[in-house]
């Protein structure tokens, strides 16, 4: 299966119906596991919050089933008055997180969050986005819509993998001669310039490398499939049978596998996590004989004082 190269970014291809089933299809039920690692790096961007000045009074959590629950209680605690809109586009997604939302039964006097497929426009403070990203189909869209989304001066607080995750994975199967067991991931400069280009001003970005161990190759490989799927145009075409997977536990664990850990009997995987933040600036008109500007962004020009060069 193979889907077209991005030709406008310098982004790696991404088999972009791939993605769309991923991020549309089943999700596991209300209370199941989500991936330990979407939880830590959310527990480190928000601790990011603390260089922000200004609290937002509404702010949006986008795709929370993916990117975990543990944000929802920590901005909770950080911004206690703040009113937040939990935005899933998949209707499967949707179902999930009015379930994981849903006040106890003896708490019925509580209403359940409310849970949309698109935030309204102009209105939020903050935009939060945990680890989905580089598993997007189109990301440039993506980031238009998180830039409708926002206020002026709002901005994006966003995570996702970067492209030295999972080296020793992709070394073993380089190795063995497989294809690669993921997509590519894009470069933190060119997610700026991606930014830039959905308009948003001021994007700010850093990274950093996380490295996880594990016991033996099958809790590896239940881990792998909680964190994602391989979105790879490259990837094996076909499903392989159990004697293959056989094959790669032990390749995995063998001792010349690059997954192999100086601790003995434990296997390592190695991911660079991406943060970024960015603002959604005063919109600027270009003036021509007839100038057509949206309501929106004439009230957000009029309500800001010209500053002097």
């Amino acid at each position: 299966m193979s889907s077209p190269t991005d030709v406008t970014t310098s982004r790696p291809p991404i088999d972009r119906a791939a993605a769309s089933r991923w991020l549309e299809g089943r999700v596991p039920a209300a209370g199941g596991s989500q991936a330990w690692l979407h939880g830590e790096v959310a527990r480190r961007m928000e601790s990011r919050l603390q260089w922000m000045r200004q609290a937002p009074t509404l702010w949006v959590d986008w795709s929370p089933t993916l990117g975990g629950w543990e944000a929802a209680d920590l901005l909770s605690q950080r911004y206690p008055q703040a009113r937040v809109l939990r935005v899933e586009p998949a209707q499967a997604r949707q179902t999930r997180a009015l379930a994981s939302l849903a006040p106890p039964r003896w708490q019925f006097w509580k209403a359940t969050p409310q849970v949309v497929a698109q935030a309204p426009a102009g209105q939020a403070q903050m935009l939060w986005s945990n680890m989905l990203l580089h598993a997007h189909p189109n990301p440039e869209s993506l980031l238009r819509q998180w830039h409708e989304a926002l206020a002026v001066d709002g901005y994006v607080m966003f995570s996702c993998l970067g492209p030295d995750s999972l080296q020793e994975l992709r070394a073993l199967y380089a190795q063995n001669g497989w294809p690669p067991p993921s997509h590519s991931f894009t470069d933190m400069h060119d997610w700026g310039d991606l930014l830039v280009q959905a308009g948003f001003a001021e994007p700010v970005m850093d990274m950093e490398r996380i490295t996880l161990t594990y016991p033996d190759a099958p809790t590896v490989l239940a881990d792998l499939r909680d964190l994602g799927r391989n979105l790879s145009p490259l990837r094996h075409p076909v499903c392989r049978s159990r004697t293959w997977g056989q094959r790669l536990q032990e390749a995995m664990a063998s001792p010349d596998s690059p997954l192999v850990s100086t601790q003995a009997g434990r296997l390592k995987l190695t991911f660079e996590v991406i943060y970024g933040h960015a603002f959604k600036p005063t919109p600027r008109v270009r003036v021509a004989s007839k100038t057509e500007v949206p309501l929106q962004d004439l009230k957000a020009m009029l309500g800001r004082r010209p500053t002097r060069d």
